[in-house]
């Protein structure tokens, strides 16, 4: 069913699935390729199409936005000013909290604005995603190629810890019973999506809600007071936050753009 709500103030339209996970109540079910027919159908209700379509299942909401760049913004967080820009969301694990940036500072080896950069060894991450020539992908393991692909590309491309990849979960070093708030930038369909749990749940949980939701890749995203801040613009274009404070000690963001 369709639902409509408020968050942050601002009109939200959501599919809503209750695929059930453990310990919640399931109740009426929606197939997730429902999720076209219901931003079609909002389309004929307001006249205006969304910069990113926002979709609740699977005790999730899930952020599909409609980019045409991906770039991985690295020192200095995305502004609202810049109207360009649609969503973003915290991407590689920050090392230390410094007063100021290096790259070095970032979770693994990285490509920001086409030129590949230096990061800190994380043996957390073993996974990538990367974006070039208008195509995402996701690589498990040995991605420091598709790195070297990406950069003379003017693409973009950062390390994490990976939950799925074909459609499967993988091995992964975070505890299934690990309780938290979780992110995940994942394909769904032929579609780039962040997903956020809704609430706190365990992680073994919110990969199997991610994997219910359709999501054939899954790449973690950071998280954690402060971290987890981010925001996407409405259909007017007016930035809706995601959780509200921003900690200065970020240092990345995957950003997309209009």
């Amino acid at each position: 069913m369709i639902a409509k709500g408020l968050i942050g103030g601002f009109l939200i339209v959501a599919s809503l699935t209750a695929c059930g996970s453990k310990g919640n109540e399931a109740t009426d079910s929606v197939r997730v390729d429902s999720v076209s027919n219901a931003v079609e159908n909002v389309m004929e209700t307001n006249g205006k199409e969304p910069l990113v379509d926002v979709v609740d299942t699977c005790m999730l909401r899930i952020y599909y936005p409609r980019y045409s760049r991906i770039d991985l913004v690295c020192g200095e967080m995305p502004k609202k000013e810049d109207r360009s820009v649609i969503m973003f969301a915290e991407a590689a694990f920050t090392g230390e909290l410094l007063d100021s940036f290096i790259h070095t500072n970032i979770a693994g080896d990285h490509v920001s604005e086409g030129k590949r950069e230096k990061g800190y060894t994380c043996k957390r991450n073993n996974g990538a995603f990367v974006w070039y020539d208008g195509k995402p992908k996701f690589i498990h393991k040995n991605y420091s190629g598709e790195f070297d692909k990406a950069s003379p590309h003017g693409g973009c491309g950062f390390a994490q810890e990976m939950q799925i990849h074909e459609g499967k979960q993988i091995a992964h070093t975070r505890p299934d019973a690990n309780t938290n708030e979780f992110r995940a930038l994942c394909l769904i369909g032929d579609k780039v999506a962040v997903a956020d749990s809704k609430g706190c749940m365990q992680f073994g949980d919110f990969i199997e809600n991610l994997l219910k939701a359709g999501a054939s890749e899954a790449l973690y995203l950071d998280m954690g007071p402060g971290w987890n801040y981010s925001w996407y613009r409405d259909e007017n274009g007016n930035p809706v936050e995601i959780h509200l404070s921003p900690t200065k000690y970020a240092t990345n963001w995957i950003t997309f753009y209009r």
